[in-house]
């Protein structure tokens, strides 16, 4: 009997070692990572428990906050010039970058001799909403005639927009502010008006944007 006992020995101390082993195995089973990011394992009194660390911008937005970025294809259409209603007038067709980074570039379809790259910076504010801060910064005005010549000098422009992405990550419309300034800091023209964007892929052609 004793030496039946004794056999007995191995088995009962490996099935003590899984039992204390098992609270672990069964808090890591299926545990979906995005509970935190990262996560902090703190154990006390032989328990596993799961903190909730610090949330980046990306969580407290529903992880889109980045779906923006990219390569766009933008129209600015104005509704309003110095505070009084105007027929729909496309002021500018451009394209725009939104970086991941949070800062922004516009290719305007201004004449280059005039200066046709401003930026701007970027910060989302709702689901699927951003607001953009940009700045044309001291260029040229039009050219007359001929279309050749640079136009005389003018201060910066000032563009802020509140826009929201498509639900397919597309599209995004919304409305801006545009004011433009003299070289003296003062406000030479202002419109409102509406935007519009269609996202530029790999097999958008240039017959896409005209």
């Amino acid at each position: 009997m004793r030496s039946r006992n004794w056999s007995l020995l191995p088995a009962m101390g490996a099935l003590a070692l899984a039992l204390t082993m098992m609270p672990s195995a069964q808090a890591q089973c299926g545990l979906s990572i995005k509970l935190a990011k990262p996560a902090g394992w703190n154990p006390q009194l032989g328990h596993v428990r799961l903190l909730r660390t610090a949330l980046n911008d990306e969580d407290d937005q529903g992880n889109n906050s980045a779906r923006i970025v990219g390569m766009w294809h933008v129209t600015f259409t104005a509704q309003t010039m110095g505070g009084s209603p105007i027929p729909n007038t496309v002021i500018d067709n451009a394209l725009v970058v939104w970086h991941s980074d949070k800062t922004e570039i516009m290719n305007s379809i201004r004449p280059p001799q005039d200066g046709n790259f401003c930026l701007g910076v970027w910060e989302q504010t709702g689901k699927s909403k951003y607001k953009l801060n940009h700045f044309a910064w001291f260029a040229n005005a039009f050219p007359t005639d001929p279309p050749t010549e640079i136009g005389p000098p003018v201060g910066p422009t000032h563009i802020v927009e509140a826009v929201t992405l498509s639900p397919d990550g597309n599209h995004y419309s919304g409305t801006f502010t545009l004011d433009a300034y003299d070289t003296s800091g003062n406000i030479s023209v202002s419109f409102t008006g509406v935007i519009t964007a269609t996202r530029i892929t790999v097999n958008t052609a240039v017959s896409d944007l005209l």
